[in-house]
C-alpha cells in the first residue's frame, strides 16, 4: 500500500505550475512521493550543461573538502529544491 505524502504549496509555487495538466500534476506528485520516501529506482539520466568554469572547478573542491563526490552533491541540491518548493 502507498504511503501518503503531505504536501504544502506556495501560492508562488501554485501559481507557477497552474498550466499544468491533471496528468503531469498527478506524475509529479508520484513521483515527489517516490523520491522523498526512498522507493524510487528510476534509472538515472545522463545530461549535459554549460557551467562557468571557475563555478564549476570551486564547486568540486568544496563537494572534495566535504567528502562528497560533486556530482552526488549536485543531486542533494536538486532534491533539497524541490522539497523548497512544496513547503509554506
Amino acid at each position: 500500500m502507498r504511503k501518503p505524502v503531505k504536501q504544502i504549496f506556495t501560492d508562488e509555487y501554485l501559481s507557477e505550475i497552474k498550466e499544468a495538466t491533471p496528468t503531469q500534476i498527478a506524475r509529479w506528485l508520484d513521483d515527489y512521493r517516490k523520491m522523498m520516501s526512498g522507493e524510487s529506482n528510476t534509472k538515472s539520466k545522463l545530461i549535459s550543461m554549460k557551467v562557468p568554469q571557475d563555478l564549476l572547478t570551486s564547486f568540486k573542491e568544496k563537494a572534495k573538502l566535504a567528502n562528497t563526490p560533486y556530482q552526488t552533491q549536485i543531486k542533494k541540491l536538486m532534491i533539497e529544491w524541490l522539497k523548497v518548493g512544496s513547503k509554506k
